[in-house]
């Protein structure tokens, strides 16, 4: 009997029957920027643990479901991520008689991650259907836009949300990837660096930061969450030391005239990376410069570590400061963070930033692994709710900053 036509069901992920089977098609769609090199990504544990952490999160799996002889088959061909949060679209003035002060404008948001479409089920409309399923689901639960991020050069990614979806162009950071060396970096002896407590974080992070472009209004979900490894402060020796420092409300009563911060996020407990389609001779070069730099650290060689096997990433989040000399501060606290994810075995640090912002000129980064224009795009979903609206956020300006949450990494 001849098997009838294929159907396409998009429906919720099933964590008890459906794991493998998503496993296998995020197996099979290795990304990364083209030409031989493709990047792996191997999931550890549940598929679902890119999105768990983030206030409301959804996933969807597309099947083909073919009748034949009587029965049913059913094969899981493309899977879709998403979440939604409220995050700082723009900002209002509040007069107050102390002063105009600038107070965030808060919006309902939703993000599209992990779409995948099998290679062998590809231009059946299969991403479309995904796509179109989960924006029901930020509708009804009351996201006011929807945004995706994907590389600038993946134009197939690009046409469906752009041509079919009606995502516009709206944002263009670099994502700057940094390898972690057999030897530890130097930290400027001028620099003291202190980690703050979640909750002088999270003071430190609301007032100098919540009018910053994507700012997560739970930020305090963030700083406490067991992935946050901390947030850290760099400031002028001799300013404060672990001993001295009295709290985030004493520092941003009289602040230094420079100092710089920044929080990590351990991404390797929620999946590993591999670099796959190097040749020999280059996975040759590699293994000598490891080699080189474990037999002479103090030489500081650029080595390359092993990413032609499983590695895990530490994300750089919150990043900023301020003062003349907030950029070598950034430069310190990033190379305190090299440090740490070497006492960790993580492979590399990586971080996402405005291409405008002047704190991207002291992040250490290496171009072939970087990306410099990553390419967000948003949506309107409906009208603007938010309390002191902006208007349509879609069309706005960038602004000099944006704050990219580590759980949507």
């Amino acid at each position: 009997m001849v098997a009838a036509a294929a159907a396409v069901v998009v429906r919720d992920y099933d964590p008890k029957n459906d794991c493998r089977a998503v496993e296998e098609v995020e197996r099979i769609c290795e990304v990364g920027p083209g030409g031989k090199l493709s990047i792996f990504t191997d999931l550890l544990g549940d598929p679902i643990c890119r999105v768990r952490n983030s206030p409301a999160y959804q996933m969807l799996v597309a099947e083909v479901v073919v009748q034949k002889d009587g029965g049913e088959w059913r094969e899981i061909v493309g899977m879709i991520r998403g979440c939604i949060k409220t995050v700082t679209c723009g900002k209002k003035v509040s007069r107050n008689g102390k002063g105009n002060l600038p107070l965030p404008v808060y919006a309902k948001v939703a993000y599209i991650l992990g779409l995948r479409v099998s290679p062998f089920h590809r231009r059946m409309g299969i991403g479309l259907k995904l796509v179109t399923k989960m924006e029901e689901w930020f509708r009804e639960n009351g996201a006011e836009y929807s945004y995706m991020a994907t590389e600038n050069d993946n134009q197939a990614s690009i046409n469906l949300f752009t041509h079919k979806c009606g995502y516009s162009k709206f944002r263009k950071p670099s994502i700057l990837v940094q390898p972690v060396f057999a030897h530890r970096v130097g930290v400027s002896s001028r620099v003291t660096i202190i980690k703050l407590s979640p909750g002088d974080a999270e003071v430190l992070y609301r007032r100098r930061f919540s009018t910053t472009e994507f700012f997560p209004r739970d930020i305090d979900s963030i700083l406490r969450n067991s992935l946050s490894l901390g947030t850290f402060l760099a400031v002028p020796k001799g300013r404060y030391t672990a001993e001295t420092w009295r709290g985030a409300e004493e520092f941003l009563a009289e602040p230094p005239e420079s100092w710089a911060v920044l929080s990590v996020w351990n991404s390797m407990e929620l999946f590993k990376l591999e670099v796959r389609g190097a040749s020999r001779k280059l996975r040759g070069f590699a293994r000598t410069t490891r080699v080189l730099d474990r037999a002479f650290p103090w030489l500081h060689l650029p080595s390359v570590p092993e990413v032609f096997r499983p590695f895990g990433l530490h994300f750089l989040y919150g990043l900023g400061g301020e003062g003349p000399l907030s950029v070598k501060f950034i430069t310190a606290l990033c190379g305190f963070a090299h440090n740490l994810a070497k006492e960790r075995g993580c492979g590399v640090v990586a971080t996402e930033v405005s291409p405008a912002d002047p704190l991207s000129l002291g992040i250490p980064h290496w171009k072939r692994l970087s990306c410099a224009d990553d390419l967000w795009c948003i949506k309107r979903l409906g009208e603007d709710y938010s309390d002191g609206a902006v208007g349509d956020w879609t069309k706005s300006q960038p602004g000099l900053s944006i704050f990219v949450d580590p759980r949507e990494v």
